[in-house]
């Protein structure tokens, strides 16, 4: 059997890139915050795989399409790159709430997808989000979580996972 590895999963909105209460739906409305590429790059350095677990409601709700999330990943990406890092994987849930699928957070659908995919151990993994779902999603896939605000931005969050290693 091939060894497992162990996985930060981001939340998109609120932690890779501003949110916006219209949601990002073009590549124009993406706002990349700071501490980004350094907080990935250091995950990666210390061994971790990177993956982007994201609900797109706007997708299913037709204010978007796949197309344009996929150019908002790609964007991303190439920003990371451009600064000496990257991310393993982009899962995102297109559905709106009221269709009740396995993949929207708080269900932890995606993780798993990505668990199986990657070959992730969920038990040495954690989320970073900025939602009560994205810490739900995260204890049921086993895996830890930190939820980012104001008070605790994703530097922070990242030096206290690095910090847990190493304990």
């Amino acid at each position: 059997m091939s060894e497992l590895h162990k996985a930060v999963f981001f939340d998109r909105d609120g932690v890779i890139n501003k949110e916006r209460t219209d949601y990002v739906k073009t590549i124009a409305e993406l706002e990349i915050l700071p501490n980004v590429a350094e907080s990935v790059r250091l995950l990666k350095d210390a061994g971790f795989l990177v993956v982007v677990i994201t609900n797109q409601s706007a997708v299913n709700r037709g204010l978007t399409n796949h197309n344009n999330i996929k150019e908002i990943h790609s964007t991303i990406q190439k920003y990371l790159k451009r600064n000496g890092t990257h991310i393993d994987g982009f899962y995102y849930c297109p559905h709106r709430p009221d269709e009740n699928c396995d993949c929207r957070k708080p269900k932890p659908g995606l993780l798993l997808e990505a668990a199986r995919e990657l070959k992730i151990d969920l038990k040495s993994s954690w989320m970073i989000g900025d939602k009560k779902s994205d810490l739900q999603s995260a204890r049921l896939a086993g895996c830890k979580a930190i939820v980012i605000s104001e008070d605790m931005g994703l530097a922070t969050a990242v030096q206290n996972i690095l910090n847990s290693i190493h304990s």
